[in-house]
């Protein structure tokens, strides 16, 4: 592997922008956002957005509004979270493909989230899994403990490959409820993984962003980061912007002698829809 993909999950649906006014939830923000993790070293954004009152909405103008707007101002791949928040319906969380994302994310199962439950039964991802197939949108398939990469060799046995015929996954580690953000828990999810798999990336949620990037990359996996995943650098040291977390990841990337790829690189790495 030559390069990093590193995806910037800018915003999630978990924190409050009261809570954290460093947060990009107005489209000017997370324009402001992308231009700045583009330079820094990200290919892709993972997007959440927020209403007028720094709400999480899966409301389709404004995600439609939002996957054209940083089209326009970045070349980064737009990939949409169909998980949105965990109170979402599933009607709303489909209805994000027609806001013509070119990837969205997938996940392989119903978890614990901490005091909540996010809810992804089977129906439900078989459903979304077969729409982005129709709707040529590349999914990102997340798991957060290893029954989610037990079912993804189901859906891949029993729907085939995605739509432009590469998989690519994110293992998500350290939200409570999920597999722990450990080298073990990595090592032992990525040996579990389909043969199908043509690339993955890890996330850290918290305290566990550095080591999993670590982990991830001495074992040939692509990163994410993002004030989605975690709001400090160190102990004490507050996020101030999302940036500082793709530097940061950069800097790990080309230490270890893989330096980011750029935006096109990363379209041939996950095959991308290129004529939206």
């Amino acid at each position: 592997m030559a390069s990093t993909l590193i995806t910037v999950a800018p915003t999630g649906a978990e924190t409050a922008k009261a809570d954290c006014p460093a947060l990009p939830t107005t489209l000017n923000e997370l324009v402001e956002a992308a231009k700045r993790c583009e330079a820094a070293g990200a290919a892709m954004i993972h997007l959440h957005i927020r209403d007028g009152e720094h709400r999480p909405t899966l409301e389709l103008s404004r995600l439609t509004d939002a996957v054209a707007a940083i089209r326009e101002n970045t070349g980064l791949i737009v990939q949409l979270s169909t998980g949105g928040a965990v109170t979402d319906p599933y009607d709303h969380r489909l209805r994000v493909l027609d806001a013509g994302p070119d990837s969205c994310s997938l996940t392989m199962g119903t978890v614990n989230f901490g005091d909540d439950v996010f809810m992804n039964p089977w129906p439900f991802v078989a459903e979304l899994y077969q729409l982005s197939q129709e709707r040529e949108v590349v999914p990102e398939f997340e798991l957060f403990d290893l029954g989610h990469v037990a079912a993804l060799h189901r859906l891949l046995d029993k729907f085939g490959l995605p739509y432009g015929g590469r998989v690519h996954c994110d293992l998500v580690m350290g939200v409570p409820g999920g597999m722990p953000g450990t080298t073990d828990a990595l090592v032992a999810a990525v040996n579990a993984l389909p043969a199908a798999v043509t690339s993955w990336s890890a996330t850290g949620i918290g305290r566990t962003s550095l080591s999993v990037a670590l982990a991830a990359l001495s074992k040939g996996g692509h990163l994410r980061v993002g004030m989605e995943d975690t709001l400090t650098l160190a102990k004490g040291q507050p996020v101030t912007h999302n940036a500082e977390l793709v530097e940061r990841a950069a800097a790990l990337a080309t230490m270890a002698q893989r330096p980011p790829m750029s935006p096109d690189e990363a379209r041939d790495l996950l095959n991308v829809k290129r004529d939206r």
